[in-house]
């Protein structure tokens, strides 16, 4: 029997070659959009992310309805136009979740076709945010002078007073207004209004600068 041409054996071990060992493929499925080390990290954390989307009937509802849908629950969530010219609108929203939950939010999101940038605040670089409440608080005597003595403490702009009620208007990150309204509790809080979270990145560039933006 004549033997098979060396070349075609050549030709078998260089395809087998070129293929890379199954221990060095990589089992990322976002590979691009976030380190496998992140990735592997199970802790939890809050993250801001930032899409900028058609200004259009029915795209906020869709968002929510895609994150919602899939057991991802919104902690904050505002929603402005931003340019009205080109129509475009921006939507910050708060959730928490390992690396890996937000990646597939961030993943699910973009493949939405209203949505033209997808940044998530938090793992991308340094950011600024600011969230701003109203806070009632009712009491009279010594109550009412420590609620006072307080929101100037926290700088609260007192918008709404009665002889027994103040409304504060207080701004700044989460933890302040978070730790704001712990120490009304005590002292007669009676309601709070939230606008959730406004966020932009640091330095010069803008969202559509981002890596993120899509084509």
């Amino acid at each position: 029997m004549a033997k098979k041409p060396a070349k075609i054996k050549a030709k078998s071990g260089a395809s087998k070659s070129s293929a890379a060992p199954a221990s060095q493929q990589s089992s990322n499925l976002y590979e691009g959009m976030a380190s496998l080390a992140s990735l592997k990290d199970k802790h939890t954390y809050r993250h801001i992310v930032s899409l900028l989307v058609d200004n259009e009937s029915g795209v906020l509802a869709r968002v929510i309805g895609l994150i919602s849908g899939r057991g991802y629950n919104i902690e904050s969530l505002t929603v402005s136009e931003v340019d009205r010219d080109r129509q475009l609108s921006r939507i910050n929203l708060a959730t928490s979740g390992t690396h890996q939950v937000i990646e597939q939010v961030k993943a699910q999101l973009s493949r939405l076709v209203p949505v033209h940038v997808v940044r998530d605040l938090t793992d991308d670089g340094p950011s600024v945010s600011r969230e701003l409440a109203l806070v009632k608080v009712g009491g009279v005597g010594e109550k009412r002078v420590e609620a006072l003595r307080i929101g100037d403490i926290f700088r609260a702009n007192v918008v709404d007073s009665s002889t027994k009620s103040f409304v504060f208007e207080v701004v700044g990150n989460t933890e302040k207004v978070d730790a704001f309204i712990e120490l009304m509790k005590p002292l007669g809080l009676v309601e709070v209004s939230r606008t959730g979270v406004a966020a932009l990145a640091r330095g010069p560039a803008g969202i559509e600068a981002s890596t993120n933006t899509l084509a």
